[in-house]
């Protein structure tokens, strides 16, 4: 971002946010104005009827996927004033809206496919930041050199070394380390975090709680090896964003020590504002890619590159699927951590994986070394399905690893088979079919069954079309309950014996003789005719009746 904006504090230009646009949230279709504009805020587009958009960038949340209607939303921003409008990515903005653009002087812009209106929120917001900071004093100055320069003069100032750190204790900038420094800061530097020893000792203190809660510098005095501190937090508003740390380094911090720390941590904001939403984007760019891979929707290799994927090295993807957390007796707070335990052991023991938790399911892109011919991606099945067992009050969670593709391009196929063994695992299961459940596996431990689900979908069509005696049955019964549906289906698996279905259902086998009749006598249903069997198995599996 170049300078502050001519326009004054609190007001940032076009130009200026696109500078400050570094991962490409927004894109420029129109600026019949040019990009000089000041832009005074950021709004929602449908946040109240009558508000006024007075140089505001106004944000189209509410528009439709296709746009329709976006020429009478510019229209109306430009008549409450409004500076530029945002549109959500499409395959092409209508005409009309572009013609609207030009014809009110309002500059018309995209935000990206990967990106979502938080992303282009938090970008304004972090732009606006950056023109507020303001001049005039040293520390102030160094501001546009970054949180490493801010850092250096910070440190000057105090007379002791600092430490700016996000809100998961990694540090992002600090000033240099002098030969005196004391051993928690050269290790902070070095790994690059605080020791988890050292979190877990400010938290038993109480220091992080008052971090988290007080306004103002807290002071920590020297206790043995560990010299004195100064530590203020950095918020924008009432988020949190990190924290500055100040210690003494050989010698006494200055007496402006806290007047320096605290204005230190006002023009830190801009600059942690931007970190969050760099790695933010980082994160929903990276999900939008693997989306991508795994649909095989979009550009694939621009998906590998912003991956870090090479194009041509074999992958497997492996998806787990968890079950009602409410069926389980479980909450949905244990559902969730049992898919959280399972994306920490993914990426914990494959640092190549690829993650993705969407909902009820994680889905895993596995680069494959060795032969590449898949079995790494049965053993992290494996590893999954005896950590899944292992969480207490785990849900169930059906996993299957998809076949070996020679590149992430065919990413989908193996998603596609993944998805496909998940379905087979559980139809087995819901069915009765192996004698203990058996929650995870590959295309080849459950082939016939995938080849059953794969023509169930195919004749569902042709079944829902058709009509006759045997679709008689079957709506009669299910709007009765599905007794005759039930025992057709034990009767038919146990390729009629009576007394093997008998057992399954838990009745006299004379019982099921008797409904057996029913079906042949009230809805006309001829079970000695194989082509009347093959239907009714058909259309009893579709039912999905067990």
């Amino acid at each position: 971002m170049s300078g502050t904006p001519r326009h004054g504090p609190g007001h940032v230009t076009l130009r200026q946010i696109l500078a400050h646009d570094e991962d490409g949230v927004l894109r420029v279709l129109i600026a019949p104005a040019g990009q000089d504009v000041a832009v005074h805020g950021v709004l929602i587009g449908d946040e109240g009827a009558a508000r006024p958009h007075e140089g505001h960038v106004v944000l189209a949340t509410g528009l439709p996927p296709d746009l329709t209607a976006a020429d009478g939303f510019v229209r109306e921003a430009a008549r409450r004033g409004a500076a530029a409008v945002v549109l959500r990515e499409a395959a092409s903005v209508p005409d009309p809206a572009l013609a609207a653009a030009e014809e009110c002087g309002v500059a018309l812009l995209v935000r990206a496919a990967w990106a979502d209106w938080g992303d282009t929120f938090a970008l304004l917001r972090s732009a606006t930041a950056f023109a507020s900071a303001g001049h005039g004093d040293g520390v102030t100055d160094s501001g546009a050199g970054g949180l490493a320069a801010l850092a250096t003069e910070t440190a000057r100032s105090c007379r002791g070394s600092i430490t700016v750190e996000d809100t998961q204790f990694r540090v992002l900038a600090h000033s240099a380390t002098g030969p005196d420094a004391d051993g928690v800061r050269r290790t902070t530097i070095l790994n690059g975090r605080v020791p988890e020893g050292r979190v877990a000792e400010l938290r038993r203190s109480g220091l992080l709680r008052a971090l988290w809660t007080s306004p103002d510098v807290i002071h920590r005095a020297a206790d043995g090896e560990n010299p004195e501190r100064l530590v203020v937090a950095v918020r924008s508003g009432g988020e949190m964003l990190g924290s500055l740390w100040a210690a003494a380094d050989g010698q006494r911090l200055s007496p402006e020590a806290p007047q320096v720390l605290r204005r230190a941590a006002v023009l830190a904001v801009p600059h942690l504002l931007r970190h969050r939403l760099r790695e933010s984007g980082t994160v929903r760019r990276e999900a939008y890619a693997l989306r991508g891979l795994l649909h095989g929707e979009g550009d694939r290799r621009a998906h590998l590159w912003s991956l870090g994927l090479p194009p041509d090295a074999p992958c497997a993807v492996v998806v787990a699927v968890r079950g009602d957390a409410e069926e389980a007796g479980a909450g949905s707070g244990s559902a969730d951590r049992t898919l959280e335990a399972l994306a920490v052991q993914a990426t914990a023991s494959r640092p190549a994986a690829r993650v993705l938790r969407e909902q009820d399911r994680l889905t895993v892109l596995l680069p494959l070394t060795g032969d590449g011919e898949g079995r790494e991606a049965t053993v992290l099945a494996r590893e999954l399905d005896s950590l899944a067992t292992s969480v207490p009050e785990a849900v169930p969670v059906w996993i299957g690893a998809g076949p070996a593709v020679p590149s992430g391009l065919d990413a989908a196929s193996s998603h596609t088979k993944a998805l496909l063994v998940v379905r087979a695992l559980r139809e087995r299961e819901a069915r009765g079919r192996d004698a203990r459940p058996v929650r995870y596996g590959a295309p080849a431990d459950v082939g016939a069954t995938i080849d059953v689900l794969l023509m169930l979908d195919a004749v569902r069509p042709v079944w829902e079309a058709g009509n006759g005696r045997v679709h008689d049955l079957i709506s009669a019964d299910l709007a009765a309950g599905g007794e005759l549906v039930r025992s057709l289906a034990a009767y038919l698996e146990a390729a009629g014996d009576v007394p093997r279905a008998a057992k399954r259902l838990v009745l006299h086998p004379n019982t099921l003789r008797y409904r057996l009749r029913r079906v042949r006598e009230r809805f006309g249903v001829d079970l000695d005719d194989p082509d009347t069997r093959l239907v009714l198995a058909l259309a009893v599996r579709l039912t999905g009746v067990v």
